[in-house]
């Protein structure tokens, strides 16, 4: 029987392919406001949406589900879902054909988020805003592009895409992550460049509308000593001069980048404090459980009413969500489809 929680500002992870004891005593405690699923998570479609019904069951209203689906490199989901481009393919049909390059990436939000809301997820990390610099591998493909108006148009084409499938769009990884070379999930990274260089970064986030965005756990130093998503500064940049007033999440705390900010609760007060919406911890359930035990946030109620924003809509014009063979059958989906496999 599903529990009446508000949402909290955690978003968590689970153990495996179907819920824990312990997950359900974690999913059901007051802070936490989400969940976030990884490859571990994933066997087949029908094993996917037994465990996201399990999570709706725990709670009402029910908690979002979300993932980093991307495509190229960063895809949870494989076996049973369409393999979608690296996003750098995208930015290079884009240098032949620009028209083209809008109308794959409409199809490649389109498939990535209806497939996923047809197995109860509603929310995935996308797209990636970051430049490709050629400096940083952990970005490096999943990136458009170098020029910012390239980035800025494909994304907008495959948020188009997304919206079409029932899904929102979160923008990563603010002010930008593509210019250092360490990967902040093992490192922490900085970014010395001046600020009238890292606006270049910026650029997209200007241009799009965005349900969400991510900030970097990376260092900026012209602004703030702080990696940008503990930075009430880089926040505030983001509020105010990129006129954002969607949720802000940030990066997992469990990574190495987050470590400056020190222990799992040191890093959350630092992360609510700066401005993040919501909180990722991944990966630590000790982490996890630390935090249920002994963070005590104020409550923020103009906060968690942004929480709900990302639970995803039925998509592709319907009224209720769509089975996998219904979306199978979908005119849209099957042009969609066709137009990602000839990349």
């Amino acid at each position: 029987m599903s529990t009446n929680i508000p949402y909290g500002p955690l978003m968590i992870d689970v153990e495996g392919l179907s819920l824990t004891e312990a997950d359900k005593r974690r999913l059901q405690h007051p802070l936490v406001g989400g969940v976030i699923l990884f490859s571990r998570n994933y066997k087949d479609p029908v094993q996917l949406s037994a465990l996201t019904q399990e999570i709706a069951d725990l709670r009402h209203p029910p908690l979002p589900i979300t993932v980093d689906h991307e495509g190229g490199r960063v895809q949870r989901f494989r076996e049973g879902f369409t393999r979608l481009p690296a996003m750098r393919v995208l930015g290079e049909l884009f240098a032949q054909d620009p028209i083209a390059a809008e109308d794959a990436a409409e199809a490649v939000g389109l498939v990535l988020a209806s497939e996923l809301r047809a197995h109860g997820v509603d929310f995935s990390f996308t797209p990636v805003l970051d430049l490709d610099w050629g400096r940083s591998g952990v970005i490096g493909d999943r990136s458009f592009s170098k020029d910012p108006q390239i980035v800025a148009r494909l994304a907008a084409a495959l948020i188009r895409g997304l919206s079409k499938g029932g899904m929102g769009s979160c923008g990563k990884h603010f002010p930008g992550h593509g210019w250092v070379e360490a990967d902040s999930h093992v490192a922490i990274p900085v970014d010395e460049r001046t600020m009238a260089e890292i606006e270049i970064d910026m650029q997209p986030y200007h241009e799009l509308s965005l349900d969400a965005v991510m900030p970097a756990h990376v260092i900026y130093p012209v602004l703030d000593e702080r990696p940008a998503g503990f930075s009430p500064r880089w926040l505030e940049k983001l509020r105010l001069e990129c006129q954002f007033d969607g949720i802000i999440f940030s990066d997992d705390l469990s990574m190495e980048g987050a470590s400056v900010a020190g222990t799992i609760v040191d890093r959350a007060n630092a992360a609510w404090d700066a401005g993040c919406d919501v909180l990722l911890v991944c990966n630590k359930p000790d982490f996890v459980d630390e935090l249920l035990a002994q963070w005590q946030p104020v409550a923020q109620p103009k906060r968690a009413a942004r929480i709900p924003n990302l639970l995803g809509q039925p998509g592709l014009g319907q009224a209720h969500p769509l089975t996998r063979a219904q979306l199978e059958a979908h005119a849209d989906y099957q042009a969609a489809l066709k137009r990602i496999q000839a990349l």
